[in-house]
């Protein structure tokens, strides 16, 4: 059962939102781009990175979903699955994403309270970083508020739960970030 439901998480997984967008407008967003809700944003506008991160999320949610109902207490299982395969989409080749939004979505199901906390971390340290040391550091402001959240996120998850699934789908995007970073791709 534990391979089926891997199995299905990464098919959902490998349907990546960008991709199937940039497609219908007869398009490749990653000739240009990363798929996921940033990359769109900066070649389609709001309204398309918007639409595509909620399907981006909605993946995640139901592979956890389905974890849930299938593996209880291992919706790891399906953040691994649903993360890998927005990066390493079947359907397209083996290049998509880097999987923030599938698994912000697994943690949507799997641990509410660690996405609250980690996302609120974030929403506090990115205006900050950015009207204070940005300028100076010159660093992005998404790996100094990664840099804050993820550490804190694993506290929570330590206290209310999701710790698998934010280590499964972490280590996941780690790869696929230091893939990125070696071909000399943004990650964000």
């Amino acid at each position: 059962m534990v391979l089926a439901v891997f199995f299905v998480s990464y098919l959902l997984g490998s349907l990546v939102g960008g991709v199937l967008y940039s497609r219908a407008r007869g398009e490749d967003i990653r000739t240009r781009d990363l798929p996921g809700g940033s990359g769109t944003y900066r070649q389609y506008g709001p309204g398309a990175a918007l639409a595509v991160t909620l399907f981006d999320v909605l993946k995640g949610v139901a592979a956890a979903l389905l974890a849930g109902a299938l593996l209880p207490g291992q919706t790891w299982v399906a953040a691994l699955g649903v993360v890998l395969g927005h990066c390493y989409p079947v359907w397209f080749r083996f290049r998509g994403g880097g999987g923030i939004a599938p698994l912000l979505g697994a943690l949507l199901v799997a641990a509410p309270v660690t996405l609250a906390g980690m996302l609120l971390s974030a929403l506090l340290v990115i205006p900050l970083y950015r009207a204070r040391l940005q300028a100076r550091v010159g660093l992005n402001a998404v790996p100094v508020a990664t840099a804050v959240a993820v550490p804190l996120g694993a506290l929570l998850a330590l206290r209310f739960g999701g710790l698998p699934d934010l280590l499964a789908g972490g280590a996941a995007m780690a790869v696929r970030a230091a893939h990125l970073l070696a071909q000399g791709k943004r990650t964000a």
